[in-house]
């Protein structure tokens, strides 16, 4: 009997541990075969797909078959950003549900969002994809089905991009600054263009003032004989210092003309009234018409040229000095269309007229009239509304100007006029001392020659050629020039604001001696306050057929 030799090495031992490993190893094949199938089947669920519906066993050979397929990572990839893309619109649906109703239809939007892809899957054409029999996957139909999930991820994210603003409350609060800026910068610039065209309305002549103006020259020229005064003695009212005197220097003949005739018809004695209208070369002849064409119940008016007050040149006056020098010609006459409303809180002193000898002949009428001793300067845009001769009565205690004072509280304070951060401003002046008003300004001319008021002026505006002391302009100057020489008046011979604030107190304007139309508003412009407008036209001579021809009022 042939006896059986075990191999050499052979043991018993080798042997149950060889098996020992196999069983391990397919015991783990198992194991992860399970697990997977089970994450498979979860995800399948949450895309609306049952597992109980084709069986455990479908589900793992299905599993199986489309491990096996080059197709099967591109379905896994839609299938995660389709359950993803699910998940945030129920998100924002719940989220939307916590917030007010006029969220409602974000709700709706969202939720529908979320069933549109559980919808997908439904679809009959694409149970070939989720089949459990199908070894295979249907290039056709998985692009058909990548297709519509990526429609749809399109249109979630669309309306999460535009809902966000809606769910994220640090967004609409930076979207609100945007916005206010936004709206501030329109704001800034509309009231830059705004002031710009209110300038320019404020200082254009209107059509029907030309006219009048060209009118009365016409009949000058027409009839020189009739106008002129040439060759005739001067009247002795004009210098009689026992009369009441008055300035105007205008180059408006129909605002000069309306001083005049309130000033007249509330006069108790209009013979007593003389009234001294100054203005320039080319408004001469208009002027001396208008004041030719009627009676003023006796006043006498006196008509000249600023041109006819010789001592009045360069060599002697600061500002036509000042109009000489190229860097102020630059200033006024080169400023560009582009740059104009850069300074809109500055720019109505950018206007030449700031430099108009006309404008600062005011500072010298000691020089003017040197035979009186107290004249009333007057504002062409004033309506008188009372006799005005108690001004004559004032005590002016050796004070030069008696003027109505301006500030309330700390508005219309010398620092609001003048640079205090300059030295010699700083030193000579109290930057809270109260302004007061230029338009109807009460000069003793005696105490002004004394203080020698007029030599102060030309110190001044020689210093602030370069317009480093004030911004152009006759007030300030006037307020250096009579510092500390002023008498208030009481306010009710003097209201001012009726060309641009509509709410001074119709009272104060029934009580007043004199209203003044300053601000860009004029009574003659079309952009005057209705208001008050009535106030100046009650004086106009709408009979005069030059005004009957130039269409005044209509």
């Amino acid at each position: 009997m042939a006896s059986h030799r075990r191999p050499c090495g052979f043991s018993p031992l080798k042997l149950l541990a060889s098996a020992a490993a196999a069983a391990a190893v397919f015991l783990l094949l198992a194991s992860s075969l399970t697990v997977t199938s089970r994450s498979d089947a979860s995800r399948l669920h949450r895309l609306g797909i049952s597992s109980a519906s084709h069986g455990y066993g479908s589900v793992r050979r299905s599993i199986l078959a489309m491990k096996s397929d080059p197709l099967k990572p591109r379905l896994d990839q839609l299938q995660k950003q389709a359950d993803d893309h699910r998940a945030l619109a129920l998100a924002y649906a719940s989220y939307a549900r916590k917030l007010k109703l006029e969220y409602s239809k974000l709700v709706r939007i969202f939720a529908d969002l979320s069933k549109n892809y559980s919808d997908l899957v439904k679809k009959p054409g694409y149970h070939a994809l989720f089949a459990s029999d199908s070894l295979s996957i249907d290039e056709t139909v998985l692009r058909q089905f990548e297709k519509e999930v990526k429609e749809r991820i399109k249109v979630t994210r669309q309306a999460v991009s535009e809902s966000k603003e809606s769910f994220d409350n640090q967004l609409k609060i930076q979207k609100l600054k945007d916005t206010i800026f936004a709206v501030n910068e329109q704001l800034t610039k509309a009231k830059k263009q705004g002031a710009f065209s209110s300038l320019i309305a404020a200082k254009s002549i209107p059509k029907s003032l030309h006219c009048l103006s060209m009118r009365l020259m016409e009949e000058r020229i027409a009839h020189p004989e009739k106008y002129t005064d040439e060759g005739k003695p001067p009247k002795p009212e004009l210098e009689d210092p026992n009369l009441y005197h008055y300035a105007i220097f205008s180059d408006n003949v129909l605002a000069a003309s309306v001083v005049v005739n309130s000033a007249v018809k509330n006069a108790k004695e209009p013979w007593k009234h003389v009234f001294h209208v100054v203005t320039d070369k080319m408004n001469l002849g208009a002027m001396q018409v208008m004041f030719k064409l009627k009676e003023y119940n006796g006043a006498h008016i006196e008509v000249k040229a600023v041109e006819d007050y010789k001592f009045l040149n360069s060599s002697y006056v600061p500002v036509l000095r000042q109009l000489e020098s190229a860097n102020l010609q630059k200033f006024y006459f080169e400023n560009k269309l582009e740059n104009a409303t850069k300074d809109t809180t500055n720019m109505k002193f950018r206007n030449p007229k700031y430099l108009s000898i006309l404008n600062h002949l005011r500072f010298y009428l000691p020089e003017m009239y040197p035979k009186l001793h107290r004249i009333l300067f007057l504002d062409d845009d004033i309506v008188v509304q009372k006799d005005l001769t108690g001004l004559w009565k004032i005590d002016m205690d050796g004070k030069v100007n008696g003027a109505v004072e301006t500030c309330f509280g700390s508005f219309h304070r010398y620092a609001q006029y003048m640079n205090f951060s300059h030295p010699l401003i700083k030193e000579k002046f109290n930057p809270k001392a109260c302004a007061w008003a230029y338009g109807m300004n009460f000069f003793d001319l005696d105490a002004w020659r004394r203080e020698k008021c007029t030599e102060e002026y030309h110190y001044w505006q020689n210093l602030n050629e370069n317009r480093t002391l004030w911004k152009l302009g006759t007030l300030p100057p006037g307020l250096i020039t009579f510092y500390s020489t002023t008498k208030p008046l009481d306010k009710s011979w003097h209201v001012l604001g009726l060309g641009y604030n509509p709410s001074i107190s119709l009272e104060e304007i029934r009580n007043a001696a004199v209203v003044h139309f300053n601000g860009n508003m004029k009574p003659w412009l079309d952009i005057a306050m209705s208001l008050f407008k009535p106030l100046w036209t009650k004086y106009v001579d709408y009979e005069l057929d030059f005004i009957q021809a130039c269409n005044f009022g209509v």
